[in-house]
């Protein structure tokens, strides 16, 4: 579904991202991991069009997307869930979810809502409320929400854990196995090596821009230098 091949990002004289090559095939969770500052959200950020790279190709389902604008790529089924959540705060639940539906048919959105909410029943219960007086979790669930409004074929998740309390964690991920699990391609993003390792098919690991080392996510559990470098053992 995924393909980057070769790619190298620079902010400005700083090379951020050094000749990556992955992929990612439909129905997978694959997952980048890596300390702060290796590049992960910035590999992101260049597959949905934020960031240019100097080389390389990106395909996705087929299509050379290296140079298509951000919005565009949302109608072709490539949606991204931001780090920190970025939910439009003055605006409420409901409203944000349908900001997510702007390249689906009007006619469609009642229904899509119903979808969110039946996976998120929280923010059927809050659907009025305004985002900004959320929980953080309750954000998160509600970046996802948004994401999942523009029927992704590849949905790209962000630090989906970050500043959340364990449990929430915990629901998080198995949110994201649900989904999994009813058809969505999942790239994943995560500073929780564990968790994420723990329903990946797949992982790559990012050192200073550079994929360094790449398995099942059972395999890079069990590795010890993984271990040692990421997990705490």
């Amino acid at each position: 579904m995924l393909k980057v091949e070769g790619i190298n990002v620079y902010y400005g004289a700083i090379h951020a991202i050094k000749d990556i090559s992955f992929e990612v095939n439909r129905g997978e969770i694959v997952t980048l991991i890596g300390a702060n500052g290796a590049g992960k959200t910035t590999t992101l950020q260049t597959i949905s069009g934020l960031l240019r790279s100097r080389t390389g190709s990106i395909t996705f389902q087929g299509h050379n997307i290296s140079n298509v604008r951000a919005d565009k790529l949302v109608a072709q089924g490539l949606a991204q869930v931001p780090e920190g959540r970025r939910v439009f705060l003055q605006m409420s639940v409901q409203e944000n979810l349908e900001m997510g539906a702007y390249t689906q048919s009007p006619a469609g959105v009642p229904k899509d809502l119903e979808m969110v909410f039946e996976l998120f029943p929280r923010l059927k219960e809050r659907r009025n409320q305004v985002a900004g007086t959320l929980s953080g979790g309750e954000q998160q669930m509600l970046a996802m929400g948004r994401a999942l409004m523009s029927h992704p074929q590849l949905l790209m998740l962000d630090e989906p854990s970050m500043g959340l309390a364990p449990l929430l964690v915990e629901q998080i991920f198995e949110i994201i196995q649900n989904l999994n699990k009813q058809g969505s391609t999942i790239l994943l993003v995560e500073q929780n090596a564990q968790m994420a390792l723990s329903v990946a098919h797949r992982g790559y690991v990012l050192e200073t821009g550079k994929i360094v080392t790449t398995g099942t996510g059972e395999e890079l559990i069990c590795s010890p230098e993984i271990k040692k470098a990421y997990l705490g053992g």
